[in-house]
């Protein structure tokens, strides 16, 4: 059916429109009081139409419509078909399908808290949408270590003969061994969601008076747990102090933009600190004002968010802010209130969180343009410290141990700006005794280039510039040994965690590079690399030391019959569960020594 057919066709009632292209792809979507006279609006010929509107309907081959009740409804379908569609011409979000929450399912009589990808309108309780993955991760373990909850997902009866570990290293209370009534592990939960939604301050209040209540009666272990939790919450709260002071619960939201991309920063306000913030990136906003961005913001944003502050304070004024409000309130069950503040705390808080969006867009196109043209950050690498060519082959290191114990070493490599996993190298620290970092990074330095002089195959590669983590000191002591091969004709540079500042031969001061520059970036990624790289090797040796301590205890198990065990049940905790006769029906292993494990273990 022609266009001009259909448009002659349309309601005058609230609803959405979709169009759609000659393919039967949807490319925009959006919402109207009156379908009649906002989709004809497109098609007259006496419309002046921005750029943007003008590409969209020369590609419009067909569309529909669907009819609501109200324009309110027509908001929440609209925002449900973007995130369906993802249409070319609408502003939407990076990946908000994928959007993690935290949930406590207060369904279940011993709930849990656990990540979802998936917002419902049930009995549980969420909280989000974070940004990414790793934020959530962070709030998890953060309540993790701070409240006693269950993490497992195992049915709860208390009757289990034994708890797991997390209920003898306190982080559990342990409700499947019934070591716990169910009063006391609600309260646990009633804390938790407390503390998510920024109540610190009640929830220290009660665990103080507990924690009183138990010194009184002689329960000390009681309270030097709570006094552990204390001491953790107000840690928690003294990194959310800001030196604005903003009263009551509000989120912030500024953003900043490019041609094509906007880098949108949320702050979460609650009892009036920043218990927590975000990022996300929205696309498709080429020719758009930045009220319109920040108005599609607020309504796919909050589609699914939850809770809803009171206020929310926004950079710029929304489009249809009437609607959008109506909405809000519908959304959260209470008033809301838009609010573009222009003097006072609020509108310095707000400038901080602009500030914080320039920052954050220009960190990530700073990461964009190191991914996409690796050759123009050498170049800048290069100049900047003063390197003879450009670092094709860039080899990092850095050094891993706990008070000298299992030292160990790493060396990454990253050609032409790409990590290179198979040239990786790994060192057992053999000659340093105790807690000496310089002579450790020697010690690798001297066996790495030791083989380099030998012309051993991959050894013997030239590298355009070696990379020490840490400072000055570092620096100089890898400078020591490369003049000692002497190869000190290679270039040679650290950088320094604390303030990340690069130093090079024959200067005393940091070299001058920004902190946005891509050039420092990568640098950061190679040092990262070598520290991940090292930290994962050292962690193995500690992790295979205290297997080898606790079965090397036992008597009757050697080093045959330990890698037996180790090989059948995988680690010391699958030995630990396995039954007797499971244990004795080995090879090599009597029913009495299967007794004997089972007492060690």
């Amino acid at each position: 059916m022609p266009i001009q057919t259909q448009l002659k066709a349309l309601p005058s009632r609230p609803g959405v429109y979709l169009f759609k292209d000659n393919e039967g792809k949807v490319i925009y979507v959006g919402k109207a009081a009156s379908l009649y006279h906002r989709v004809r609006s497109y098609f007259s010929s006496g419309t002046n139409l921005p750029p943007k509107l003008q590409r969209l309907v020369a590609r419009i081959s067909d569309f529909e419509t669907i009819v609501t009740d109200s324009e309110q409804e027509a908001l929440i379908l609209e925002c449900n078909l973007i995130k369906k569609y993802r249409p070319r011409y609408n502003v939407s979000l990076k990946d908000d399908k994928t959007f993690p929450y935290l949930k406590i399912d207060l369904d279940n009589d011993w709930p849990g808290v656990r990540i979802t990808r998936r917002f419902h309108k049930d009995k549980g309780r969420y909280f989000g949408p974070f940004a990414s993955a790793g934020s959530v991760h962070k709030t998890l373990r953060l309540i993790r270590k701070i409240f006693p909850f269950r993490s497992c997902n195992k049915v709860i009866t208390g009757a289990d003969s034994k708890p797991c570990l997390e209920y003898h290293i306190h982080r559990c209370l342990g409700p499947c061994i019934g070591a716990v009534s169910k009063e006391d592990y609600d309260e646990v939960i009633r804390q938790v969601i407390l503390f998510l939604e920024g109540k610190q301050e009640l929830v220290l209040r009660e665990l103080k008076h507990k924690m009183k209540n138990a010194s009184q009666q002689l329960q000390f272990e009681k309270a030097a747990l709570l006094r552990d939790q204390i001491q953790a919450i107000e840690r928690v709260i003294e990194g959310q102090r800001i030196a604005i002071t903003v009263k009551g619960e509000q989120d912030v939201i500024a953003l900043a933009q490019t041609k094509d991309l906007a880098y949108v920063e949320i702050f979460f306000i609650r009892n009036n600190k920043l218990i927590g913030r975000d990022y996300i990136l929205v696309d498709g906003i080429r020719d758009e004002e930045p009220g319109q961005i920040m108005g599609s913001f607020v309504k796919q944003y909050y589609t699914s968010a939850s809770p809803i502050p009171p206020v929310i304070l926004l950079q710029y004024p929304v489009d249809e802010p009437a609607v959008i409000t109506k909405w809000l309130q519908y959304q959260r069950g209470a008033p809301v209130k838009l609010h573009v503040p222009r003097q006072g705390a609020k509108k310095q808080l707000l400038d901080i969180v602009a500030e914080n969006a320039r920052q954050g867009l220009n960190l990530y196109q700073v990461k964009q343009s190191a991914i996409a043209e690796p050759t123009t950050v050498l170049e800048e690498l290069k100049d900047r410290l003063c390197l003879p060519k450009i670092p094709i082959r860039i080899e990092g290191y850095d050094i891993s141990n706990i008070r000298g114990s299992l030292a160990v070493g790493s060396m990454v490599v990253f050609d032409k700006g790409i990590p290179r996993p198979a040239n990786y190298r790994r060192f057992k620290i053999k000659t340093v005794g105790g807690i000496d970092d310089y002579a450790m990074i020697q010690e690798v330095l001297r066996r790495r280039f030791r083989r380099f002089t030998a012309a051993e195959d991959r050894w013997s590669i030239v590298p355009d510039l070696v990379l020490i983590d840490g400072g000055k000191g570092h620096l100089n002591a890898a400078l020591e040994v490369m003049r000692e091969l002497e190869l000190d004709s290679i270039p040679t540079a650290s950088l320094a965690k604390e303030r990340e500042e690069v130093f090079i031969p024959g200067k005393s001061k940091p070299v001058d590079i920004s902190q946005t520059s891509a050039a420092l970036h990568l640098l950061q990624r190679i040092r990262d690399e070598a520290h991940r790289f090292a930290l994962g090797y050292h962690q193995r040796l500690r992790h295979k030391k205290g297997i080898a301590s606790v079965l090397d205890s036992i008597p009757g198990i050697g080093p045959k019959r330990k890698k037996a065990l180790i090989k059948k049940f995988g680690s010391v905790h699958g030995i630990k569960e396995a039954s007797i006769d499971e244990l004795a029906a080995m090879e090599g292993i009597t029913h009495k020594l299967a007794e004997k494990i089972k007492e060690y273990l």
